[in-house]
């Protein structure tokens, strides 16, 4: 009996001794760690990935590089990256992806820009069994997502939580008798404005505020002269545009030109961009949008100053999405760590369960998404704070009503 113990335990042993070094040898022969993804290079959404996602992407790669690379058991490799051009197009983006996957043999993909892009890409993702950390979706559906995707990870939260934080705000600023009752709403036929303005009118109705306006327009929509013409007309108390950035730029300048100036005057993706600020100047003072960060936090003053000295002609982030974009990286970046090897499915259950100190604070995650967010932000003095949920550490007073528009 001794002597089968013994033996027992010598062969337990060897195989955990085994399983040591041939983890080990796994880490020494990673040479690199091979990162791919598709984005929208060219195409309406071109704006979008060119602010929030791909100088993020390029600022991380570059941060762990010059650190060393991934850390993995007890020595660091270099990330090797591979991208394509998803043209703005959803089959685009499945095809790069499955190229990524099959032919360059990817270990890990980073997601495309927008709500729509990474709705498609999800399938494709979860099937083969890579993370998918999604920093620039908003959807109603990513509670359910995240169930039937357990490797999807939804960074900014649903359509529904948006817009009852908006709504929130609105009525608070209806009882403090700073704003009437009546809204324009506004929202381009793409699945962030679908599923924003869909969560919006109940939330609205239920509020009781007077909906005096509620039309959609197609993606790639030039000219939106008559829908501004036709809301000043109504002279709302509240205008809402849950639309992308080409069309934020080009519904702000058309109100400014028309003098629509409600009290509240919310617009979309985009509103958050530094090319918002430098456009508009002075006239960017009182505008609310989707998103804002806490612009005094110094982690976020240390992350706006290294961007700006890695992007192009020092170009600044956004103030809602490129926080959580740089944050994501973070978090997948640690998880691989922790983890010490290419092990996509246990990296993937580290980010279900761990913890992460990232720009935006710390993360932890509650079935695949985060618990607290940054709905509404409003342009203070040159910078984009968030203002709702009031709840949320560094919320500013929101500025009601907005300053009227001034001449450029």
């Amino acid at each position: 009996m001794t002597t089968f113990l013994t033996r027992r335990a010598a062969l337990l042993a060897a195989a955990t001794c085994a399983a040591t070094i041939g983890l080990t040898a796994i880490a020494e022969a990673q040479t690199s760690i091979k990162i791919g993804y598709a984005i929208s290079r060219t195409g309406p959404n071109t704006g979008g990935a060119a602010v929030t996602t791909i100088p993020n992407y390029e600022l991380w790669v570059k941060e762990v590089n010059a650190a060393g690379g991934i850390k993995l058991g007890d020595k660091r490799v270099p990330i090797e990256v591979v991208q394509y051009d998803d043209r703005s197009n959803a089959e685009e983006a499945v095809r790069a992806l499955e190229r990524l996957i099959n032919q360059d043999k990817v270990d890990f993909i980073l997601p495309p820009w927008g709500t729509g892009l990474n709705l498609a890409v999800g399938p494709t993702l979860n099937r083969e069994g890579y993370p998918h950390l999604a920093a620039t979706a908003v959807t109603d559906r990513a509670p359910e997502l995240a169930k039937r995707w357990p490797n999807s990870f939804w960074l900014l939260g649903t359509s529904a939580d948006a817009a009852k934080s908006l709504v929130e705000l609105l009525s608070k600023l209806r009882d403090e008798k700073k704003i009437g009752d009546t809204v324009a709403m506004v929202s381009i036929a793409d699945g962030f404005g679908i599923d924003l303005s869909g969560a919006a009118r109940p939330a609205l109705t239920n509020a009781k505020f007077k909906l005096a306006y509620d039309k959609t327009y197609p993606i790639g929509t030039q000219d939106l002269a008559p829908i501004v013409n036709e809301i000043k007309a109504l002279n709302p108390d509240v205008f809402i545009a849950f639309s992308y950035p080409p069309d934020t730029l080009a519904l702000t300048e058309q109100s400014r030109i028309a003098g629509l100036n409600p009290k509240v005057f919310y617009t979309g993706v985009g509103t958050a961009f530094p090319l918002y600020k430098q456009k508009f100047g002075k006239n960017t003072e009182g505008v609310m949008g989707i998103g804002g960060w806490s612009g005094d936090s110094p982690a976020i003053k240390d992350y706006l100053a290294r961007h700006k000295a890695s992007a192009a002609n020092g170009a600044e982030p956004d103030r809602w999405a490129s926080a959580v974009t740089y944050a994501s990286l973070q978090m997948l970046q640690q998880a691989i760590e922790r983890v010490g090897k290419v092990d996509r499915a246990a990296v993937i259950k580290d980010l279900q369960t761990g913890t992460f100190d990232t720009v935006i604070g710390k993360v932890k995650l509650e079935n695949n998404m985060p618990t607290r967010y940054w709905w509404v932000g409003q342009w203070q003095d040159g910078e984009f704070y968030g203002v709702a949920p009031a709840g949320n550490e560094g919320a500013r007073k929101a500025i009601v009503p907005k300053p009227a528009w001034v001449a450029p």
